[in-house]
Order: structure tokens, then C-alpha cells, then sequence
């Protein structure tokens, strides 16, 4: 599997923060899909100094590119225009012995 970081900031004009309060359920459902799948590794919201969510942190995993960009096509959150820029980088994580 390869992994992937995803650091997504959202939009910024007024109606912003309710359309991602409006489609956070269909996110929160999607992740769950990503989860049962093994393909969620794990993420959440990054958030301002008053706490108010202003983008999202996750790492993914899939078999291949082309899965990935099959998740970019159905991700609410791209596709209603909650994120207004995402960055996927490569990722791995770490191993450690304890």
C-alpha cells in the first residue's frame, strides 16, 4: 500500500465554514468508508486560535494512484468546495520499537 499525507485549507468567504458544517456528515461517512476498507490511516481538523475548524490533516492509503484519484473524484469535501487548496505528498509512517 502506498500512503499519502493530505493537507487541505479551506475556503475562506463568508458561507465557508457552513458548507463544511453542512457537508461534514457526508466527510465523516466517507472516512468511516476509508476506514472499514483499510485505507484510512487516520486524520482530523486543523483549527484556528478560536478553535474553529479551517482544514483537515489525513493519511491515506491505497494500492495505487488511480485509486487515490477515484477518492479525489468523490471526496465531498473536494468536490462541494470545502478545501480550496489540498497538497497530497507521500507518506510514510514510522515503526517504532518500543
Amino acid at each position: 500500500m502506498n500512503q499519502y499525507l493530505i493537507t487541505a485549507y479551506d475556503y475562506t468567504d463568508a458561507e465557508a465554514f457552513d458548507r463544511r458544517m453542512a457537508v461534514r456528515p457526508h466527510h465523516l461517512d466517507g472516512a468511516a468508508e476509508l476506514k472499514k476498507n483499510g485505507n484510512y490511516v487516520f486524520g482530523g481538523a486543523m483549527l484556528n486560535d478560536e478553535d474553529k475548524m479551517i482544514g483537515s490533516v489525513m493519511v491515506v492509503q491505497f494500492e495505487d494512484e488511480e485509486q487515490l484519484e477515484n477518492w479525489k473524484q468523490s471526496e465531498p469535501y473536494i468536490t462541494q468546495k470545502i478545501w480550496e487548496t489540498v497538497d497530497i505528498k507521500p507518506f510514510k509512517t514510522a515503526t517504532v520499537n518500543s
